[in-house]
Parts: structure tokens; C-alpha cells; sequence
């Protein structure tokens, strides 16, 4: 018999640490009517060990005040820059650490365009994780696959929400030397139910399968304000804004509920490196200000300011105060829509077709 766990949503963030825990897999996740994934657990297996409770990032937020070092870089590539988010740090710190003959895990699409992580071994692999997804990752089996991957003695870098970094710091328990631990500046997490549903809904309107989908693409230099799909080879580009799930995130209607209850929009960490869209650079720093994005990085560790050694000399970089960086989601969580409940009361009772309708605009 499997039985719900007695869980608030705005107390389960869905990092799916708990599942992975569980040496008896008396927990497995599943999708809510808002399309989220909560942990359930069949209590005749439960053991109540307590591991489950011991990795939720939730109930430890392992905020660490240290001598943060505050930085603002681009890849002095274009190459790399226009193909990866903000000013393309990431892949810089992922290539350092397949230079080490390390493994790198990031968030991609699978065959069916589902958001999931996955590993990538060079730099061909690489290129399936790099760039913005508005859409709750799928971590099953993540976890005990990077912690293998430790004991055998080989660097990981691990990109995700803040919430998905606690988790991992947690279920290793201090078993990460050769961890690179990489979080996000985090907008709040979009629904993979309701992803799921605008695919296939953006297949049928176009009839095909969708092959690629970029929230921020940088052909017009504007930022990452343009988004494109491709279908069967015909691509389809537009504004970030009017595309129908983009205005659903951003008006806060899609996003999980623990997102608007957020204890990690703050600068401390306990990862070791926090990057995302430089705000406001325009005003620090203009001449970076070319609309291809610069990178906002924190180096919480000092593991984290020998890595940036090993990258800086393919940067451009300049160092700033904290007063600089801060942004909204560093200093509290995103609020929900006001209508957000008669959202997904729609979203459960109507055809998609419709819903989107009712919800979108035109593209």
C-alpha cells in the first residue's frame, strides 16, 4: 500500500533526494495535478531510518557566511558565449573540470523534450546541457550516480537550483572532496506537467516533433528576449515574451509552490560557486553591456577561487562589491500570481488546446 507523505507543498521543493536515499526505495515521486513531483512512501517498507528527512534541503538550508569573491565575466569566446546562458561561465568551469578527466552534470532535454540532468563525459556531450531551461529538472538516480562517481575518485561538477546543490551537499554527507558544486541564481521552477502538455501541443500545431527549444536565444544581441523552436527542421522564432509558457512563468503562474517560499534567495550558500544574469551591468560596467550577456559569479569556497584560476584567462572579468550584484532573487523569493489558483484550476479542467487560448496570446 503506498500512502502520501504527510508533506505541505510549500515544504517540498521536489530535488527527489529522498527518493534516492532510500535504501529500502520505499519512496518514489509523482506528479500532482499541477504537473510536480511529490515523494510518496509505501509504509510497509519504511524502515524509518530517517535519511529521507536528513537530505531535504528544505529543512537545512546550509547557509554558510564566508568571504564571498563578487565577479562579472564574459567568454572572451563568442562562440561559447552564444551558445550558453548569460555570459557562458558555466561551460568554462565544466571544461576545467573535463580537463581533470572529470564529469560534468547539467540539465538537458531528453528524446521526448522532457527536462532532466544529465551527465556529459567532453565537449560534444557538453553542448546538450548548456543554456537556460524554465522547466523543474528530472534528478532520478542522480544523486547515487555522482556519488559513485566520487568514490572512484574522479571530479563532478554538479549545475542546478540552489535547492537541487543543498540536497546533493547533504546526501553525500561530507563525502565530496572532488565535488564542484555550481547553483543557480533561481527565478522559481516551471512545471514539467505543464511542459509536457505545451510540447505536445506546439507538435500538433506544427505538425511534427519537436526538436530543440531555446527560451533565450542571443541571435538579436536583445539579451536573451528571443526564443526559438525548431520542428522537422522548420524553426520558428519570436519574442521570449509572447511565447505562451514564457508568459506563464513570468507572471508566476507555473512555478512550483515552494518557489514562493524560497529560503535559498540569498548570496550565502553552501555551494561553491553562484552564477546567473549579471543585472544591471549597464550601469557598473557598460562597455559589458553588448547584449550577448555577461555572468554574474560568486565564489563562495576556496576551492571555488582555484577553479576561477584556472578560467579567469579566458575571460573578461571584473571584480565588484556586493552591493553590485544584488538583484531581486538574491534578496527574497518570487511571489505568487495573484489568480495562480484559478490558473491551474483551468489547466486541470480544460483541454490544453483551450487553456492556452484562454492564457497565451499570439505567437
Amino acid at each position: 500500500m503506498i500512502e502520501k507523505m504527510e508533506i505541505e507543498k510549500e515544504n517540498c521543493c521536489g530535488c527527489q533526494a529522498c527518493a534516492d536515499v532510500c535504501p529500502a526505495n520505499a519512496i518514489q515521486m509523482y506528479a500532482d495535478e499541477e504537473g510536480f513531483w511529490y515523494p510518496k512512501t509505501e509504509s510497509a517498507v519504511c524502515t524509518n531510518c530517517g535519511l529521507c528527512e536528513k537530505v531535504c534541503p528544505v529543512k537545512d538550508s546550509g547557509r554558510k557566511d564566508g568571504e564571498e569573491l563578487y565577479l562579472g565575466a564574459q567568454a572572451k569566446d563568442d562562440a561559447i558565449r552564444y551558445a550558453s546562458s548569460s555570459g557562458g561561465i558555466f561551460p568554462l568551469l565544466a571544461q576545467a573540470v573535463l580537463k581533470r578527466r572529470g564529469v560534468v552534470y547539467g540539465a538537458g532535454y531528453d528524446s521526448g523534450m522532457a527536462v532532466l540532468h544529465k551527465r556529459a563525459e567532453d565537449r560534444k556531450q557538453l553542448e546538450t546541457i548548456k543554456r537556460t531551461k524554465y522547466v523543474q529538472s528530472n534528478l532520478k538516480g542522480i544523486y547515487r550516480e555522482i556519488q559513485e562517481e566520487l568514490e572512484r575518485n574522479r571530479w563532478v561538477l554538479f549545475c542546478g537550483t540552489p535547492c537541487q546543490a543543498q540536497a546533493l551537499r547533504l546526501f553525500l554527507n561530507g563525502k565530496d572532496a572532488k565535488l564542484l558544486l555550481v547553483d543557480l541564481v533561481c527565478y522559481g521552477v516551471g512545471s514539467p506537467g505543464i511542459w509536457k502538455d505545451y510540447v505536445t501541443y506546439l507538435e500538433r500545431r506544427y505538425k511534427g516533433k519537436l526538436q530543440s527549444f531555446f527560451f533565450r536565444d542571443k541571435r538579436n544581441r536583445d539579451h536573451g528576449r528571443t526564443r526559438s523552436f525548431a520542428v522537422e527542421g522548420k524553426e520558428v522564432v519570436n519574442a521570449l515574451y509572447r511565447d505562451t509558457y514564457c508568459r506563464m512563468y513570468f507572471a508566476n503562474y507555473n512555478i512550483r509552490p515552494s518557489c514562493f517560499h524560497c529560503g535559498f534567495c540569498r548570496i550565502q550558500r553552501s555551494s561553491d560557486f553562484t552564477i546567473g544574469d549579471f543585472w544591471g551591468v549597464e550601469s557598473i560596467r557598460p562597455d559589458f553591456d553588448d547584449g550577448m550577456g555577461t555572468s554574474l559569479v560568486i565564489a563562495h569556497t576556496e576551492k571555488a577561487k582555484d577553479f576561477w584560476k584556472d578560467v579567469e584567462k579566458d575571460t573578461r572579468w571584473f571584480a565588484c562589491k556586493k552591493e553590485d550584484i544584488l538583484q531581486p532573487r538574491l534578496m527574497g523569493p518570487v511571489k505568487a500570481a495573484k489568480h495562480r489558483k484559478l490558473f491551474m484550476e483551468l489547466y486541470r479542467r480544460l483541454p490544453f488546446s483551450v487553456f492556452e487560448k484562454l492564457v497565451g496570446c499570439g505567437k
